[in-house]
């Protein structure tokens, strides 16, 4: 229930808060120039500001009748900035408290002044540590010629207490206004400044108050920039006969230009080998390439600012100018988001600046790789137009081009590998494509490519693997020692050599990957089966009690919904296990016919040839002919020409 009390209470409140309201009428063209005038005489930002209309605007017609607006501005109690003192005895606002450090200590003092026929006392408590003023040095102070009495009861209350920043009357003296102190206020022609210049008071004369200067200020036609607080500081300590500032314009703040923040290393010059764990530079990954995905954040633009308006002392309009714009620096292959002031990037590759514009480049280009670039890392393609030494390696989700050799080093792309020359692997290098490879040699090297292999030469000794075709169509066109697989065929002129001194293996017709695949969706399924004949088991145990007591106990009841669900979850799976067994069978069985291997030229005595899992070991020198899989058995047929159509050349290259 409201009772009388409670509103008085809420009365009493609300009017302590419209004690703190101050405010202003002001006239201008729109309500904006309004606020904005506003903000400037407060010292405050437009956000906590609040006001009512006095007076409607009106824009007029062609320029005649035009109305300006008035209204009534005032800030809001809750937000006005309350104040804090600095080390130095400096004024801030709460806004930069954060960034000070707090005083932790200061010591107490006394200020006393004469003002009319009165002597007034205010005393500062100490802060911390701080030692107090003592009452014995106020009345020390106060016995003096020209004073009549003081109450030393009330200043020895008042130094215990303190007065809140107020000036207090303690006693009277004789006051002689001939004695009184003097003062002259001073305003720039700039009208940027206003001091107070003070001639001290004689014996029996009085102190300039607050009130006087502001008072003579507003007489001048001061009408912003007066500084409570700077006024205060000279009243209680007056520095006499020197110029002291007691009011400031409000001087204009450009806003700042608009400017770009980027994401990436701009300065080239800054990017570092990296470092071991064990704190020594590895000199071959020198992180010079910066990748980026497509939608990755690339830059953005921080907005420019609009500039803040000042005021003269008179209220004149200082003008500030607004930060500069500028356009975003969009390059090749970026794009702008819906912000409209954060470029992405438009594609894999790697982010540069070039000419002050952001690109990402899809392909990287470099004379050759080596102790200059360090080991290659690159969404996209990388084209080398020398060699790859030995050592350095060069990985790209795109395809890699290498005009050169390529050494004992490692090779990764998820696109094609095109070497020109050949690849000298040195029992080390390491080639892993995930399209096609086209090489003119492969020696000493692992091999492994998800589609065709390509050799205009040679495969000499190596480990090679093929998830389609492996096919050497040069003039000499040799497999001669290693392993050789190909998942649907292999085609050389000669396999082998004279005297079969190295072991030749060639392999065709199944895939082991899907052979294992199989073999692993074959026990998942079997381990499945077996967990649901137990379910099912657990749930006619179940469901047989339920019909038994017409229902069960909730524990029992919960275990009977898991089961099922359990069952359903692994019905589910075996049928996706099904459906890859019939794919990966599907596969298996068509290979079965396209296993071959096809020799032109001469297969020599010694290699070993798998179709399927059986194995015709060549026992003589034999010509032009072909390896096919029949009834169990590795079968030989007179050699015919390749089906070869769907063959197709790297992009850019016949």
């Amino acid at each position: 229930m409201v009772t009388l009390d409670m509103i008085r209470k809420d009365m009493a409140t609300f009017l302590e808060k419209d004690k703190e309201i101050h405010f202003i009428e002001v006239r201008a063209d729109t309500l904006d120039e309004a606020l904005a005038d506003a903000a400037v005489q407060f010292d405050t930002r437009i956000a906590n500001l609040e006001y009512e209309v006095v007076e409607r605007g009106f824009d007029g017609f062609l320029g005649l009748a035009k109305k300006p607006w008035c209204l009534k501005i005032y800030q809001n109690p809750e937000l006005v900035k309350k104040v804090v003192v600095g080390k130095n005895g400096e004024v801030i606002d709460s806004e930069e408290e954060e960034g000070i450090d707090r005083i932790t200590s200061r010591d107490g003092a006394f200020y006393i002044r004469h003002f009319g026929t009165e002597i007034m006392l205010k005393v500062d408590l100490p802060i911390g540590e701080g030692k107090p003023a003592l009452a014995d040095s106020v009345i020390e102070e106060l016995n003096r010629p020209d004073t009549k009495k003081f109450d030393a009861d009330k200043i020895r209350s008042l130094v215990e207490s303190g007065t809140n920043g107020e000036y207090v009357p303690v006693g009277d003296y004789n006051h002689e206004p001939s004695a009184d102190a003097i003062f002259v206020i001073d305003i720039s022609s700039d009208e940027l400044k206003a001091t107070a210049t003070i001639n001290p008071p004689a014996l029996g004369g009085a102190d300039v108050s607050v009130d006087q200067i502001k008072r003579a200020l507003t007489q001048q036609g001061v009408v912003a920039g007066i500084s409570d607080e700077k006024i205060q500081a000279l009243v209680d300590n007056p520095s006499y006969n020197e110029p002291v500032v007691v009011a400031e314009a409000v001087l204009p703040v450009d806003g700042k230009d608009a400017y770009i923040t980027y994401n990436f290393e701009t300065d080239r010059s800054k990017i570092r080998a990296k470092q071991a764990a064990n704190g020594q530079v590895d000199f071959k990954e020198l992180n010079l390439i910066q990748n980026v995905v497509e939608g990755q954040p690339l830059a953005q633009k921080i907005l420019a600012e609009h500039g803040k308006s000042g005021k003269t002392l008179y209220g004149r309009y200082l003008e500030a100018k607004n930060g500069r714009d500028i356009p975003l620096p969009i390059g090749k292959n970026v794009k702008v988001d819906k912000d409209g002031r954060t470029i992405l990037a438009a594609c894999n590759g790697q982010v540069l600046l070039i000419n002050d514009k952001i690109c990402v480049e899809p392909i990287m280009e470099v004379d050759g790789v080596n102790i200059k670039t360090g080991n290659i890392t690159f969404l996209g393609t990388v084209i080398v137009k020398g060699a790859v030494e030995d050592g350095f390696n060069v990985k790209a989700s795109g395809n890699i081009e290498v005009s050169g050799t390529v050494g004992k080093c490692t090779l990764e792309s998820d696109g094609d590998i095109i070497v020109s020359s050949g690849i000298i692997g040195r029992d080390e290098g390491k080639i892993v494509c995930g399209g096609s490879l086209w090489a003119k040699f492969i020696q000493n090297t692992t091999v492994r490519v998800e589609e065709n292999i390509i050799v205009t030469d040679s495969i000499m000794n190596s480990e090679v693997s093929a998830q389609k075709k492996i096919i050497l169509n040069g003039k000499r066109a040799q497999i001669t020692g290693g392993n050789v697989f190909a998942t649907e065929c292999v085609i050389a002129k000669n396999i082998g050599s004279e005297g079969g001194g190295t072991e030749t293996v060639i392999s065709v017709g199944f895939d082991p990957r899907a052979k294992k695949r199989l073999e692993e969706l074959l026990e998942m399924q079997n381990n499945n089966i077996k967990t649901l004949d137990e379910l099912e088991l657990n749930i006619a145990t179940l469901e047989n009690m339920k019909k038994v007591r017409k229902s069960l106990p909730k524990e029992k009841e919960e275990s009977l919904y898991k089961l099922n669900e359990q069952k359903n979850e692994i019905i589910a799976e075996n049928a996706q296990y099904n459906d890859e067994i019939e794919n990966i069978q599907a596969r298996l069985r068509q290979l079965k016919n396209i296993g071959k291997v096809y020799v032109s030229g001469t297969v020599y005595s010694g290699v070993k040839i798998f179709v399927r899992d059986e194995k015709d070991e060549v026992r003589a020198d034999t010509k032009n002919l072909i390896f096919f899989y029949e009834n169990g058995f590795v079968r030989r047929g007179k050699y015919e020409q390749p089906n070869l159509d769907d063959i197709k050349g790297p992009e850019g290259y016949s």
